[in-house]
C-alpha cells in the first residue's frame, strides 16, 4: 500500500524560502552593525603632535572589558602594514618600530572614542592610518582610514583658521572691555544725576525765620 504525502503548494515553498533569507540577512545586519568614523585626510606640521580622531557606533551595548581597538599604519612606499597601537581594557603602545614612544591613548571607550595622539610626527609618518574597533559580538564592519600628510609648514587654510581664532579672541576681549567701560560711565552718570536731584531741593528750601 502506497501512502501519498500531501503536495506542498509552490507559494508556501517560496514564502518559507523568502522568510529564511530575510532571517539570515537580519542576523547578519545585527552582528555587523559597527560603524567607524574618521576625518579622511589630515595635515600635520613636521615635529608637532597630531590627534588621529576615530569614533564608532555599535548596535550592541558597550562592553569595556571586551572592546578592542587596533591602529595600524600603511606607508606610502610599498611595504607591509605596521602596528601602531592596541587597546583592550588599557592602552598597549608599541614596544618597537618607528612608533615606539611616539603614540599615546586619547580616547574614551564609553564615549565611543578610539582616538590616539602621535607625538613629534616625521615625514616617514606619511601614509594611511587604519582604525579598527570590535565590540563582541559586533566584530564586523568597515574600518576607518586617515591619510596623514606631514608638511614643513602649516597650510594656508590652517593659518587662516588660526588667524581667525586669534582675531576673534582679541575682538571678544575688546568688546568686553568696551562693555565694562560703558557700564562704569553709565553708573557714574546715574550717580551724578542722583546727587544733583538731591541737591536741588536743598537749595530751594528757605529758612522759616526769614521773611
Amino acid at each position: 500500500m502506497i501512502i501519498r504525502q500531501p503536495a506542498v503548494h509552490p507559494m508556501c515553498v517560496n514564502g518559507l524560502y523568502f522568510f529564511t533569507v530575510l532571517s539570515g540577512l537580519a542576523g547578519m545586519l545585527q552582528v555587523s552593525g559597527i560603524h567607524i568614523y574618521t576625518p579622511g585626510d589630515m595635515e600635520a606640521v613636521n615635529g608637532t603632535d597630531v590627534r588621529l580622531k576615530c569614533t564608532f557606533h555599535s548596535s550592541f551595548p558597550l562592553n569595556p572589558s571586551a572592546i578592542t581597538v587596533s591602529w595600524s599604519f600603511r606607508p606610502l612606499t610599498p611595504s607591509r602594514e605596521e602596528t601602531v597601537f592596541h587597546y583592550q581594557v588599557k592602552p598597549y603602545p608599541p614596544l618597537e618600530g618607528i612608533f615606539r614612544n611616539r603614540v599615546a591613548w586619547a580616547g574614551d571607550i564609553m564615549g565611543r572614542d578610539a582616538s590616539i595622539i602621535i607625538r613629534q610626527v616625521k615625514f616617514s609618518y606619511n601614509g594611511t592610518y587604519i582604525c579598527q574597533v570590535k565590540n563582541p559580538p559586533d566584530v564586523h564592519g568597515m574600518v576607518g582610514e586617515i591619510r596623514l600628510h606631514v608638511v614643513t609648514t602649516a597650510s594656508f587654510s590652517e593659518l587662516l583658521l588660526l588667524a581667525l581664532g586669534v582675531g576673534g579672541g582679541i575682538a571678544a576681549v575688546v568688546i568686553l572691555l568696551i562693555i565694562i567701560v560703558s557700564c562704569r560711565r553709565c553708573r557714574r552718570r546715574r550717580q551724578r544725576q542722583l546727587e544733583v536731584n538731591e541737591e536741588a531741593p536743598r537749595k530751594q528750601r528757605k529758612d522759616p525765620t526769614v521773611w
